[in-house]
């Protein structure tokens, strides 16, 4: 039988994974610069907390989840986002007591059943932020410019940064009303995916790819236009933010987000290279969220970039994060030398030489043309003739040079002329 990968599925190989690594450092490095902690939370959880954080009449929780009976016959489901657990690993946790405000990082793989294509798998990698405690505008306006200063630090620039203001649990009906009404009216010009939202989950419609939905939306009521004061100044305060972080942005009047936890300030980071899959990241304002799980009245805020449309972007803009795939040294060895071989590696591994040996009993050109293929910046020889008198041979393998020095000393000479290649390469 010939086993292959489910289907919505891919396999990371290694030069892609040394890359993902690389952009996952970046992200780290820069999110705890900002002041944010890793978290992480298991793969699965119950159900309920999913329908209850994501909303019962999203796409998400309708159509797109994992959901299976475990032993005890208890609901879970496999994690098709971050904010809700991470929300209740902080109720849980009592992570307020710790830090207060508290902000979050993870990078996670999540899981949605939908139909795979380009830059939308069923097993994909989301890196996010979560923010706890903090109301103001200014909090909206820095996890914006964190997200953009992130893509700015990866080298990219085809992108664009939209924001908008959807009001909140106080002000929207009144919105959703105009709404239903003017969708009641062009139903019959709707795909059945939005004739079916008009009483399930009205504002899903502006996330439509129908043309003929965005078409007729555009004569749509704007939320914009229904907000109450409370809402009109908390988004005057983030555009004024960003204005003075000099972060470029344009309103997009129709950005709702597919979840319906949001309120308020709501944002997506889009490219014009990826096609009708735009958004690189996104996130908004969620101040209900955390009391709806369970836990105190306390306003939240969180974004999460799509690891595989990040690739994909950087792809496209012809950018290859650094990544050192590289050996530093290779130890070649004469038949029956092999243990010896061994023991230097291993000993070099210790101080953090990248190293490899011989595993195949190969002969000595095979071992040197290995060595080359790895990109070895040293090779150390070990021959019958040296051994005898403590003796290893050390070869620079950029400029050819060679010098016997004893075994005691190998080490560290290896070490100083691995330096000393990286400084002639750089």
């Amino acid at each position: 039988m010939e086993y292959r990968r489910i289907k919505g599925t891919r396999d990371i190989l290694p030069e892609e994974g040394l890359i993902r690594k690389r952009i996952f450092s970046i992200a780290e490095n820069l999110f705890l610069t900002f002041g944010f902690l890793p978290i992480s939370t298991p793969v699965f959880e119950q159900t309920e907390l999913f329908v209850r954080g994501i909303g019962e009449a999203s796409d998400i929780v309708q159509k797109e989840m994992y959901t299976f009976l475990d032993r005890s016959n208890r609901s879970l489901t496999l994690r098709p986002e971050g904010t809700a657990p991470v929300v209740r690993a902080y109720i849980e946790n009592n992570l307020s007591s710790f830090r207060f405000p508290s902000k979050l990082f993870y990078i996670m793989p999540m899981y949605r059943y939908e139909r795979p294509q380009k830059g939308r798998l069923r097993e994909f990698w989301q890196i996010g932020v979560e923010v706890f405690g903090a109301p103001g505008p200014d909090v909206d306006s820095e996890v914006i410019f964190l997200m953009v200063e992130y893509f700015k630090k990866l080298g990219l620039k085809n992108f664009t940064t939209e924001i908008n203001t959807i009001g909140c649990r106080k002000c929207r009906p009144l919105f959703l009303d105009k709404l239903v009404e003017f969708l009641n009216e062009h139903s019959e010009d709707l795909c059945s995916d939005c004739r079916k939202r008009i009483d399930l989950n009205p504002l899903r419609v502006f996330d439509c790819k129908n043309e003929r939905c965005i078409t007729l939306l555009k004569d749509a009521p704007k939320v914009s236009e229904s907000v109450c004061e409370e809402c009109l100044l908390h988004f005057e305060g983030v555009m004024n933010h960003l204005r003075m972080l000099n972060v470029d942005f344009e309103v997009n009047p129709f950005l709702v987000r597919g979840l319906d936890y949001y309120e308020k300030t709501t944002f997506e980071v889009k490219s014009p290279l990826l096609g009708a899959q735009s958004a690189i990241g996104g996130g908004g304002r969620y101040d209900p969220l955390v009391k709806e799980c369970g836990g105190e009245d306390t306003p939240g805020l969180g974004f999460a970039i799509g690891v595989e449309r990040l690739l994909m972007q950087l792809e496209e803009e012809g950018i290859v994060p650094q990544i050192e795939i590289g050996t530093d040294v290779y130890i070649v060895s004469y038949r029956g030398l092999e243990t010896k071989a061994f023991e230097v590696a291993n000993q070099l591994r210790k101080i953090g030489i990248k190293t490899e040996y011989d595993y195949l009993k190969r002969s000595m050109k095979a071992q040197f043309k290995q060595a080359d293929k790895l990109g070895a910046k040293v090779s150390v020889i070990v021959a019958p003739e040296e051994h005898e008198r403590n003796l290893v041979k050390l070869r620079n393998m950029i400029t050819g040079e060679e010098n016997l020095v004893s075994y005691d000393e190998v080490v560290g000479l290896i070490k100083t002329m691995v330096e000393k290649v990286d400084e002639r390469c750089q």
